[in-house]
């Protein structure tokens, strides 16, 4: 059985004083959490107060983002390496701010994974179709290509060791949010493309919800079947609501 995931991705927000209000409010409500694995992933600025009030506790934490190279001259990157020397467990790679915004491509994303992967940090993979697409009809196709990139970089088995997290680029921070079954749909279609690969890594690969999952909806949306939790950004900046989408995981 997949243990439910919940990671908070902060994105670019926070200050030193909100995020340990933020953490305090976290750890003390743990207590209530029994069956999902949480996590934090927080603006690199910020990761050495993280891992200090973290130390300790069940809760893991990463980076947004990851350079391909492993050092040298690239102005405001961050290496694996840098991540791993303040005890990062996870590292998103491919979120949907990052490909739009920032113009990562697929290959991009794909070689992130693979350096992630090799220095053993867990890759969050992000994928996910614009309105756009959706409208016109291409979510499987788009998910496909995003997903086949990754695959072909690194291989199945390595595509096991990760994390994906479907993102509906037109439900983020939106406030619109896949219906639960349109959310299952396109998760029963990724992981069915696994299973095409390798059935063993279908069945034990998590695949979060990442389209603004919150409090109101994080029940019916973790009771689908192959919903393994949720990358949640605004949500995870309010520990009560953090908290209520980690206890709705069961």
């Amino acid at each position: 059985m997949r243990k439910p995931i919940i990671a908070g991705n902060w994105k670019m927000n926070g200050s030193r004083s909100d995020i340990k209000t933020l953490l305090d409010g976290i750890k003390a409500g743990m207590g209530d959490v029994n069956a999902a694995e949480v996590a934090v992933c927080a603006p690199y600025i910020y990761i050495p107060d993280v891992a200090e009030q973290l130390n300790g506790t069940a809760i893991g934490f990463g980076g947004q983002n990851l350079s391909t190279e492993a050092k040298g001259a690239f102005t405001g990157e961050i290496s694996a390496s840098m991540l791993l020397d303040f005890s990062c467990k996870y590292v998103i790679v491919g979120h949907s701010e990052r490909r739009t915004l920032y113009g990562e491509d697929d290959t991009l994303v794909a070689k992130k994974y693979a350096v992630a992967h090799a220095a053993g940090l867990v890759p969050i993979l992000c994928i996910g179709e614009t309105l756009e697409e959706r409208e016109g009809g291409v979510t499987e196709e788009v998910c496909a290509r995003q997903l086949k990139a990754v695959i072909d970089e690194v291989g199945i088995g390595k595509v096991g060791d990760g994390v994906i997290a479907y993102e509906p680029v037109w439900a983020i921070g939106t406030g619109k949010t896949a219906t639960p079954q349109q959310a299952q749909d396109v998760h029963a279609f990724i992981r069915g493309m696994l299973a095409e690969h390798d059935q063993g890594v279908a069945d034990k690969v998590r695949i979060q919800y990442g389209g603004s999952m919150n409090a109101g909806n994080a029940k019916e949306l973790l009771a689908m079947a192959d919903i393994d939790g949720g990358l949640i950004g605004g949500a995870s900046l309010k520990a009560e609501d953090f908290l209520a989408i980690c206890t709705a995981a069961g």
